[in-house]
C-alpha cells in the first residue's frame, strides 16, 4: 500500500516537472517565433503602406519641409533606411515599450488601450455564453442521434452557419429597433458600449447593457453554432467506439459509459479550440465592431490599415499573436490534462 502511494506521488511530481519544462520550452520558441513574426510583419507593412500620402493628399497641401518633419518626428520617412527605422522602433519598444506613432502625431500605445478594453467588453461575455449553449447543444443531440429534436437543432445550426454574420446582425438590429418602436421608448441600443454620462454606477452598468445585448446575442448565435456542430460529431465518433463498448459489456448503462469516457474524450478537441478562441477576445470581431460602431481591436485595425499607420497595423498583429501564441499554449496543457496518454516531451 505504501509503495503504491509513494510510486503514485513519483508520477504525479514527474509530470508536474515535464509539464513546467514544456512550458518553458513553448515559450522560449513562441518569443522567437513572435519576434519573427513582428519584425516581417514591420518590414511588410513598412513596403506596402505609404503613410507620405497622408500629407500630399492634404487640401491644402502642406509644405514639403512640413511634411518631411512630421515624418521624421514619426519614424515614418521613407527617405530614411528601413533598417534605421526598423531600429528606432524596435529601441523604443524594447526600452520604453513605445510602440510608435501614427501619421498624425497620435501615440500607438494610447490610443489601443481603450480598444483592447472595449473588444474584451464585447467579445468575453459572447465567448462564454457561445461555448456554454453551444456545447451543450452538441451533447444534447448527439445523445437523441437522429430524434426529432436532433433534427431540428442541427438543422437550424446548418442554417445559421450559412449566414453571414452580417445578415445576422441587420436582422437582430431590425427586430429590436421595432421593439424600440413599438414599446415607445430605447429599450436597446444599435451603437457603441455606452452613453451614460453621470455618476450613478448602477445606471451605468443599464446603460452598458442595453447597448452590449445586441452585438452580444450575435457573436452568441455565430459563436454557439460552430461548437454546437464540432461537439455533437465528436461525441458521435467517441459514443460509437470500441471502449465505449467494452464498458457498457462490463455493466455500466449507455449514459454512464458516455459520461465517465466518451464525454471526456470529445470535449479535448473543444477545450482546443476554445483556448485557441482567447486570441479573438481581445483582437475584436472586426464586422460586428463596425457594424455596431464600436472603437475596438478590430476596427483598429480596418482603421489603421486605411490610414497607412504602419506602427499600429504592427501592434495589432504583434498583439494578436501574443494572444494566440497563449491559446495555443492553454491548448497544449488542456488536451494533456484532459488525455493522461498525451506526453508533455
Amino acid at each position: 500500500m505504501e509503495i503504491s502511494v509513494l510510486l503514485g506521488t513519483i508520477t504525479k511530481n514527474s509530470r508536474k516537472t515535464e509539464m513546467f519544462k514544456f512550458i518553458i520550452k513553448r515559450l522560449g520558441r513562441y518569443v522567437v517565433l513572435l519576434f519573427m513574426a513582428t519584425s516581417m510583419t514591420f518590414f511588410m507593412a513598412s513596403w506596402f503602406m505609404h503613410p507620405r500620402s497622408n500629407y500630399e493628399s492634404r487640401t491644402p497641401r502642406p509644405p514639403q519641409p512640413s511634411i518631411e518633419r512630421s515624418l521624421n518626428n514619426a519614424n515614418l520617412n521613407d527617405h530614411t533606411n528601413i533598417f534605421v527605422r526598423y531600429w528606432r522602433w524596435l529601441t523604443g519598444v524594447v526600452t520604453r515599450w513605445d510602440w510608435g506613432m501614427t501619421p498624425d502625431g497620435q501615440r500607438v500605445n494610447t490610443i489601443m488601450a481603450p480598444r483592447i478594453v472595449a473588444s474584451t467588453e464585447l467579445v468575453t461575455l459572447a465567448t462564454i455564453l457561445s461555448i456554454l449553449v453551444g456545447v451543450s447543444l452538441g451533447v444534447y443531440t448527439a445523445l437523441r442521434q437522429y430524434s426529432w429534436k436532433d433534427n431540428f437543432w442541427t438543422g437550424l445550426a446548418s442554417v445559421l452557419m450559412c449566414i453571414p454574420t452580417p445578415v445576422i446582425a441587420i436582422l437582430l438590429i431590425f427586430f429590436f429597433i421595432n421593439i424600440n418602436t413599438m414599446s415607445g421608448k430605447t429599450i436597446f441600443y444599435v451603437t457603441g458600449l455606452s452613453s451614460y454620462t453621470g455618476d450613478n454606477p448602477f445606471f451605468w452598468f443599464l446603460d452598458f447593457c442595453q447597448h452590449i445585448f445586441i452585438p452580444t446575442l450575435v457573436l452568441t448565435i455565430v459563436g454557439s453554432v460552430g461548437y454546437h456542430i464540432s461537439q455533437r460529431t465528436y461525441l458521435m465518433d467517441e459514443i460509437n467506439s470500441d471502449y465505449v463498448r467494452t464498458a457498457r459489456m462490463k455493466g455500466l448503462t449507455r449514459n454512464q459509459a458516455i459520461r465517465r469516457h466518451a464525454l471526456r474524450a470529445s470535449f479535448i478537441p473543444t477545450a482546443v479550440s476554445i483556448a485557441f478562441s482567447i486570441a479573438g477576445v481581445f483582437t475584436g470581431a472586426t464586422l460586428t465592431e463596425s457594424m455596431f460602431g464600436i472603437e475596438g481591436m478590430g476596427k483598429y485595425f480596418v482603421t489603421a490599415l486605411a490610414k497607412n499607420d504602419i506602427y499600429g497595423t504592427v501592434a495589432y498583429m504583434a498583439f494578436g499573436g501574443v494572444t494566440t501564441l497563449v491559446g495555443a499554449l492553454l491548448a497544449d496543457i488542456v488536451a494533456a490534462l484532459l488525455d493522461p496518454r498525451i506526453k508533455m516531451s
